[in-house]
């Protein structure tokens, strides 16, 4: 392995701690990773899909060992997300669509990595039905046609709408992006195949290490301000990069 493999391997690994301490299994920062060093866009939107796999399946089993997950705040957004998942995962968009739009969702990223939503003690508000379809919905869509889980869309959403606690919001994302990758997967499998980079099993390996140590430190309460700002850089200038190119 050379030094810029290296480089890669350590950064998804740096990406799947931060990620998973908030419940996300990391897509858009991996796909984010390999825009920067010029994967292309094929191979970008399963690998990330395969890594958010394990990364938001281990960040799930720590907030949900931890006591964080509600089954009720979980239900109304995956009911059109798993289907809407499948339809964007058998979307194929131009290199330069697909690149726009997970620029957009980046930026949200930023957001999320950057604004530190306080602990909310008091009483949440109940989801209405038909916004927990129409939003997992959307949302499921998305995530598929990108490669992404769609956590970077949910948390935000529920904690500004206060239906969750951040604990909560963190256990019913994971468990969201984990359904809604699977989905996205099988769904370019019925299109046309997956696609992965070259020594995948690598990356998973470091991905999977950094998502266990991310969801301990992040069921624990565990703050990382100023490695979550460095994150934010990276991805700035990433989307940046897309949006150009």
């Amino acid at each position: 392995m050379d030094l810029q493999f290296l480089l890669l391997i350590s950064l998804l690994a740096l990406v799947a701690f931060l990620y998973s301490s908030v419940g996300h299994g990391g897509a858009s920062g991996y796909l984010a990773v390999m825009a920067m060093v010029g994967i292309a866009p094929s191979l970008m939107k399963s690998s990330a899909l395969v890594m958010n796999l394990a990364v938001s399946l281990i960040s799930f089993i720590g907030f949900y060992r931890a006591g964080h997950f509600r089954l009720k705040l979980f239900l109304p957004f995956i009911i059109l997300s798993i289907p809407m998942a499948f339809l964007g995962g058998t979307m194929v968009l131009p290199d330069s669509i697909y690149k726009k739009i997970l620029a957009v969702c980046l930026f949200i990223a930023i957001i999320r990595l950057v604004v530190q939503f306080k602990q909310n003690n008091e009483t949440n508000n109940k989801i209405p039905l038909w916004a927990g379809l129409l939003s997992g919905g959307l949302i499921g869509l998305v995530s598929g046609m990108i490669g992404i889980g769609g956590g970077i869309l949910l948390s935000p959403l529920m904690l500004l709408m206060r239906w969750a606690s951040l604990k909560e919001t963190a256990a019913v994302s994971a468990l969201f992006i984990f359904v809604n990758s699977l989905s996205g997967l099988f769904g370019q499998m019925q299109k046309g195949g997956i696609h992965l980079t070259d020594h995948l099993q690598y990356a998973i390996a470091f991905t999977i290490m950094g998502g266990i140590a991310g969801s301990y430190f992040g069921s624990k309460k565990f703050n990382l301000p100023t490695l979550r700002y460095l994150l934010a850089i990276g991805l700035v200038i990433a989307s940046f990069k897309l949006m150009l190119t």
